[in-house]
């Protein structure tokens, strides 16, 4: 399947949306920069969050494939491209540590999207409030109905209580 990337995109030229002259997010210009990078690695943008920790800006891009087996060597190849595409517009006033990785293991699942391909796998859900003593809860995903999750075992969990879901490696 060609990807052009996981988020919805406003078919601007990135270089209008320089220096905060539109309202575009910092973190859909990124998608948008990195797609084509990442499609020459063999991959395609999961995800793209720009948060403080620990006193840093962290840029991070995750990247993914349809194997999800993302290497290092795609990692650089997309970081070194949107680098130099960063560094080209200048899209971002204050200063960051750019991150390129794989979407990883245990990634979270947020768009519907993400939802359909993980169907059948196992999960943890977790809640903003306990329920029954408990905030997180192992199980299979077994539906995902507008932002409701549904586990194997009938569980369900609305979509205003769910904090995050998150893919969980088992081992057989």
């Amino acid at each position: 399947m060609d990807r052009v990337g996981r988020f919805p995109l406003f078919f601007l030229a990135p270089e209008a949306c320089v220096k905060g002259s539109l309202s575009m997010k910092i973190t859909e210009l990124v998608a948008g920069l990195a797609a084509e990078p990442a499609r020459a690695a063999g991959c395609f943008v999961w995800d793209v969050e720009f948060v403080k920790e620990g006193g840093e800006r962290y840029l991070r891009v995750s990247i993914d494939n349809d194997e999800a087996q993302v290497d290092i060597d795609q990692c650089e190849a997309v970081s070194k491209a949107l680098d130099a595409k960063l560094d080209e517009l200048d899209p971002i006033q204050e200063s960051y540590i750019l991150e390129v990785c794989s979407a990883g293991a245990e990634r979270a699942l947020k768009r519907p999207e993400d939802f359909q391909r993980f169907m059948g796998s196992p999960v943890t859900v977790k809640l903003y409030s306990a329920r029954n003593g408990r905030k997180e809860f192992p199980g299979v995903l077994a539906a995902w109905e507008d932002g409701d999750v549904v586990l194997e075992d009938g569980t369900r969990f609305r979509k205003n209580e769910v904090a995050q879901v998150r893919l969980r490696v088992t081992f057989s």
